[in-house]
């Protein structure tokens, strides 16, 4: 319940709850953004959390200048986090995957899902970075899917690079912009908006394949 409460919390007012916490616990919250990305990244059950919302936001906090976020310390703490919570997740998906879940999936489904992120997975796990709910998830399929771990690093690495190297910095160099201020949970819903959008266009172009081919 509470892990609900700040999540609301955040939503409406994620300015102010950073804010707080660098007040409060200074240097400390480095830590506390590492343990939330790496959740939300490592643990499959936890894709609820603050995402790219958060790395904006953290990026705007750091515009204050003294007794801020540090932005270049924070893109590295958030790329580390994200990096390792991948991995956590694919090597859980891997051992724990079919012993969780195998009963529900068909060796079919499994081989062609192995097929797919030998062949397409290296996209899928950067471009997931980017997508709620897609970004835990991702990680985990990949395992229990066996996608190789040599090719799975690889584009894990550069995903967790890219993805807060965007959003860190974006949140620098927007966050200090007075419309954006006035306007922050604003700018914070339509990111996550943007960030599902790719989820709803596939779904859309599945279903009006699907419907041709019928």
């Amino acid at each position: 319940m509470e892990l609900l409460e700040f999540v609301l919390e955040f939503l409406k007012r994620p300015d102010v709850v950073l804010g707080g916490w660098v007040s409060a616990y200074q240097l400390w919250t480095y830590l506390i953004l590492f343990v939330i990305v790496f959740a939300e990244t490592g643990l499959v059950v936890t894709p609820f959390l603050p995402g790219d919302s958060l790395l904006f936001a953290a990026g705007a906090i750091a515009t204050l200048g003294d007794n801020a976020l540090d932005p270049f310390t924070l893109f590295v703490v958030i790329a580390v986090a994200a990096i390792l919570g991948d991995t956590v997740n694919y090597w859980a998906g891997r051992y724990l995957g079919l012993k969780v879940f195998g009963r529900f999936i068909k060796p079919a489904h499994l081989a062609r899902t192995h097929q797919f992120y030998e062949k397409h997975g290296g996209k899928t796990i950067i471009l997931a970075r980017f997508v709620p709910i897609v970004r835990t998830l991702a990680p985990f399929v990949a395992g229990v899917g066996e996608m190789s771990y040599g090719k799975f690093i690889t584009y894990n690495v550069v995903g967790g690079v890219v993805w807060p190297l965007i959003c860190v910095f974006a949140g620098y160099f927007f966050g200090r912009m007075p419309w954006v201020k006035a306007n922050f949970s604003a700018v914070l819903i339509a990111i996550v908006i943007i960030s599902v959008l790719p989820i709803v266009f596939e779904i859309a172009r599945a279903r009006l394949a699907k419907r041709s081919a019928a």
